[in-house]
């Protein structure tokens, strides 16, 4: 089983219908027992980090997160919760990423939206794509480069695209509006 984490602030839908796409089905919850024995978990999140950390605290989803064994991917918000901290409300985040996530300084157009190449390091989720290939973005807030991470881009500054730590995976850009490559990391998410 593919389980979803919902916990009431994500893009939740669109991932769920990606995966639909694939021919995959999938189960959203927030519940201990079926993400403990799902096979792997995806973790999705749009929005304010605050919010959605108290979202996590309110279903006891920031003790349960850490502990998981299963393949892990947080995209977006998702993957900025498995870092440190997030400039955004000065929250306290999961810890998984050794890094922070900083608030981008608007010498350009602040959310960075739209479509860009990342500089990539070998990593399984990445496999049969190229850093010619392109990501759709759309965030305010970035994690920092660390030991963790396993792709780049640079937008005002280069910022971790991708992070790796152990079955936990994360992406700052939206594979499920990504297109056909986006489509290739989320197979290849589901067949790690």
């Amino acid at each position: 089983m593919i389980a979803l984490i919902d916990y009431g602030a994500g893009n939740i839908r669109s991932v769920q219908n990606a995966l639909t796409r694939l021919g995959i089905e999938s189960k959203l919850t927030n519940q201990a027992d079926e993400l403990r024995a799902a096979d792997k978990i995806i973790f999705p999140g749009v929005g304010d980090a605050s919010f959605a950390m108290n979202q996590i605290r309110e279903y006891q989803l920031d003790t349960l997160i850490p502990t998981l064994t299963q393949p892990v991917l947080g995209i977006c918000l998702g993957m900025q919760l498995l870092c440190n901290s997030s400039e955004e409300g000065t929250t306290d985040a999961l810890g998984i990423f050794n890094t922070s996530v900083k608030e981008f300084q608007p010498i350009l157009n602040v959310p960075h939206t739209g479509w860009n190449s990342c500089e990539i390091k070998s990593s399984p989720l990445f496999n049969g794509i190229s850093s010619d290939d392109d990501f759709y973005f759309v965030h305010s807030f970035y994690a920092e480069v660390c030991t963790d991470t396993i792709a780049t881009c640079d937008y005002i500054e280069p910022f971790s695209a991708a992070l790796q730590k152990s079955n936990f995976f994360g992406v700052q850009f939206h594979p499920e509006k990504s297109a056909e490559i986006g489509s290739k990391l989320i197979q290849n998410f589901l067949e790690l």
